[in-house]
């Protein structure tokens, strides 16, 4: 049988065979604090804020590397499994900028995005990017920590600002690998890792270059993946409606949502319900839709040439210019270039136009158009 059924803090749960106890409570709605565990990834368990109780089991296993199994009594809240969760997310915290984190005014100030503290402007919560779309602000909430019991680091490491869409703040950084293991698993690329060992352990490129002098294809999929402030991009807007569409760059035909305010695109995320890419996108599909559209200089209606000068044309009298200027060629002297930016349906009916209408079999269809 493909079902299984196990109990989790007192409710029997219908699990798939292979999923882990993160997945079956998840699928059950019930919740289980996790930083580095990310569904598109491959279970790591880093962190140790998903460790549970299983019956006639010894020690406290993550709920995320481990499987379900049938007749499994599995608790998350007990007196042993809160103590482990509160040590190790305060250990976290000691050593990230944790001012919103132990703001007792948090939930009051953030609708309005300010500060009621008489602090310095660079302690304060708005200053995350992350403020309020935080994963560790959630478990911090969900776990109640109120105060450290540790001493707070002081390192302060710099900020890798060279790539032109987003920053590396490695002094926001949990370790949590999310970043490192979406480069590899998801990409392919392989363009940072965990360097150094120990307290200098850290997110870095090979040879610890900036980002741009690495082998990054700045496609964000990092950032898209990082649960805090880490990996920001360097422009945030917040849209007020999102339209959903499908990118235009190549034929691959990824989906994505355009974030739009005062009517224009401000932003672009990836469609993760759509077969084809499932949220992922590319450098131009992430960054170079919103750029493009609203450039100056974009043409938004057809160019013809009067007298060595450039005027603008409807549609109508521009398809029958070049009607008129195919008609004089022989067939053998005209030739139809299509692209891999249109889809299958395009190239088809570009073909069929080259051998049908214009009786050429001089076409040709390559991605470097």
């Amino acid at each position: 049988m493909d079902e299984i059924r196990l109990t989790i803090n007192s409710q029997e749960v219908k699990a798939k065979k292979g999923m882990t106890v993160l997945e079956a409570a998840q699928g059950a709605g019930i919740y289980i604090p996790t930083l580095c565990h990310d569904p598109d990834l491959e279970p790591y368990g880093a962190c140790r804020l998903c460790i549970v109780e299983i019956e006639k089991m010894r020690g406290l296993p993550t709920a995320c590397t481990h499987p379900a199994e049938d007749g499994m009594v599995v608790h998350t809240e007990t007196p042993a499994v809160s103590e482990v969760r509160r040590t190790a997310i305060e250990l976290i915290m000691a050593d990230h900028p944790c001012d919103c984190l132990l703001c007792d005014r948090r939930k009051r100030c953030a609708p309005f995005d300010i500060c009621l503290r008489n602090v310095a402007v660079t302690d304060r919560c708005v200053t995350c990017p992350a403020n309020q779309q935080c994963e560790l602000q959630k478990v911090v909430d969900y776990l109640g920590v109120h105060e450290l019991r540790f001493h707070r680091t002081t390192r302060t490491l710099p900020v890798d600002t060279s790539n032109p869409f987003f920053d590396l703040d490695r002094n926001r950084c949990i370790l949590c690998a999310r970043c490192v293991r979406t480069c590899a698993e998801i990409t392919g690329v392989g363009a940072i890792d965990l360097a150094f060992r120990g307290y200098m352990n850290k997110v870095a490129t090979f040879g610890d270059k900036p980002l741009m002098e690495s082998i990054c294809k700045s496609c964000a999929e990092c950032m898209v993946h990082c649960p805090v402030g880490a990996l920001i991009p360097k422009e945030i807007h917040q849209p007020t409606r999102e339209v959903k569409t499908t990118c235009p760059y190549c034929g691959v035909g990824c989906q994505m949502y355009l974030g739009i305010k005062d009517e224009k695109v401000i932003n672009v995320r990836g469609d993760r319900d759509n077969n084809v890419n499932r949220g992922r996108l590319c450098v131009k599909g992430r960054f170079g839709i919103a750029e493009y559209i609203h450039h100056p200089e974009r043409l938004t209606s057809p160019m013809v040439k009067r007298n060595g000068n450039f005027e603008e044309a409807s549609w109508d009298k521009t398809s029958d210019l070049i009607a008129r200027k195919l008609s004089n060629y022989k067939s053998d002297e005209v030739a139809v270039i299509s692209s891999a930016k249109c889809t299958n349906e395009e190239n088809y009916i570009l073909q069929k136009f080259a051998r049908a209408v214009l009786g050429t079999n001089n076409v040709d269809h390559c991605a470097r158009l």
